[in-house]
């Protein structure tokens, strides 16, 4: 078995400064992100259709973000192992598009979660549904909530909504470092974002795939985040005036179709990213 060892270098600035190095994903196996007391690593799956996000603590804990798409299960299962994740201690689920019935069961048995995310309305469809996951935790988190999730690792959701396109909005904030997971898009989630204090932000989830109408350049000036992430859709293009208003903001731009699986790993004061692109069959 090929291992990949990751050691993040070592900074002596004191402000947020990010490093990028690529490695090729096909031939490694496993990955081990080497993760001493107060580090955390946020990994940005490359899966052909969806959004799925680890987070992973030195404590050996891992949460995952969604599930990428409804087709993607062999996809998640094998970048999961890859990263040597046995167990998921919470699972968040962001909006109602995001929800897959026969994944998230799988995933629950599979990895034993022990804690399950998501929105007042998800959680009542689950209800209604006569779900039960015995053994785990079902919380709704609505716009205000605050939880710790590992040590040194903290979430505050900015919007939780109901509406098209919404879902929940929320930050992590790991020492100086402040990323934003954003879902919805909607003219009203972006006048009450607008009205949130954002200019800390250091990484950015773009929300619904950048397509045309999701974001706006005021938004986009108002988080002005130093990384942008962009996930694949097999249905949705990015709009080409969402990304260069990001690049406008001398935000670097990171997209899973083109750089593939992307890991942030964190210190207290620095940051470094890794890219992993996938390895795609020709069939020409």
């Amino acid at each position: 078995m090929r291992k990949l060892l990751i050691v993040a270098a070592i900074f002596f600035q004191l402000t947020s400064i990010g490093s990028a190095s690529s490695y090729n994903y096909g031939n490694v196996e496993s990955i081990d992100l080497n993760l001493k007391d107060h580090e955390i690593a946020v990994t940005f799956l490359g899966l052909g259709d969806g959004e799925a996000t680890l987070i992973q603590g030195s404590n050996g804990e891992n949460i995952l973000v969604n599930t990428g798409g409804e087709e993607t299960s062999d996809e998640l299962r094998d970048v999961l192992k890859t990263y040597g994740v046995k167990e998921i201690s919470t699972l968040i689920i962001t909006n109602t598009q995001n929800l897959f019935l026969d994944q998230l069961t799988q995933i629950i048995s599979k990895y034993n979660v022990k804690q399950l995310i998501a929105t007042a309305e998800i959680v009542k469809e689950l209800t209604n549904m006569s779900l039960s996951f015995s053994g785990v935790k079902v919380v709704p988190w609505t716009e205000g909530t605050t939880q710790v999730l590992f040590p040194d690792l903290s979430a505050e959701v900015l919007y939780a909504g109901i509406g098209e396109n919404e879902g929940i909005d929320f930050t992590l904030q790991f020492f100086k470092h402040r990323l934003f997971l954003m879902t919805s898009s909607s003219q009203q989630v972006e006048e009450n974002l607008l009205k949130k204090n954002l200019d800390d932000v250091t990484i950015f989830k773009v929300p619904n795939w950048a397509k045309e109408d999701s974001l706006s350049e005021k938004l986009i000036q108002h988080v002005n985040p130093q990384i942008s992430i962009l996930f694949e859709s097999e249905q949705h293009q990015p709009d080409p005036d969402i990304i260069y208003d990001l690049q406008d903001t001398w935000s670097e731009v990171f997209f899973t179709k083109k750089h593939g699986t992307i890991t942030l790993k964190f210190t207290e004061n620095n940051y470094e990213v890794f890219t992993f692109p996938v390895e795609k069959e020709d069939f020409s």
